[in-house]
């Protein structure tokens, strides 16, 4: 197997490049996940003091989605806030989530990939050097936000791959 960035045929070239970057980071996210416990998906490390897989999971979603509607030029319906978010409760930490399962975190979490697929579908690569407006009254071009999506992915992959060492070790 020859591993490659090829993107998707029907998308534009650099589009598609960094669509294949969101596609294989989720790829191994889901098999870095895959068939975990409800009580380790909930376990928040040694005293209860990180943030649980099924947080980080949540939180992805959620910040995917935001660089979504970010690219769009739009507002997040309501609907998808109240099931994704908030990004940070009044304690500014991730929500608290316990007893999701697995499955419906990766169904969730899979609908926001099938809107970013959409959404590279219809970018072109001219488009990728729009910007947009990011944190704190900052901007982004469209082609960064997509990569952030990727290797915010991989950032969190390392959470959850230390969070099932420590689960392991219990």
């Amino acid at each position: 197997m020859i591993l490659d960035l090829r993107g998707e045929p029907e998308m534009d070239t650099i589009t598609g490049i960094l669509y294949s970057m969101v596609d294989g980071n989720y790829k191994r996210l889901k098999s870095i996940v895959a068939n975990i416990s409800q009580e380790e998906i909930d376990y928040k490390g040694p005293n209860q003091e990180y943030n649980s897989t099924a947080q980080l999971l949540r939180h992805l979603a959620y910040v995917d989605l935001t660089w979504v509607y970010r690219i769009k030029g739009g507002v997040m319906p309501l609907d998808l806030e109240e099931k994704y978010g908030p990004m940070l409760d009044e304690n500014n930490q991730l929500p608290l989530l316990k007893g999701i399962s697995l499955d419906v975190l990766i169904h969730d979490y899979d609908d926001v990939i099938g809107m970013i697929k959409s959404l590279c579908h219809q970018l072109t690569d001219k488009q990728l050097n729009q910007t947009v407006e990011y944190e704190n009254g900052k901007e982004a071009t469209i082609k960064w936000g997509i990569w952030h999506i990727a290797d915010h992915n991989r950032y969190h992959q390392a959470h959850i791959s230390q969070l099932r060492k420590w689960f392991s070790q219990i």
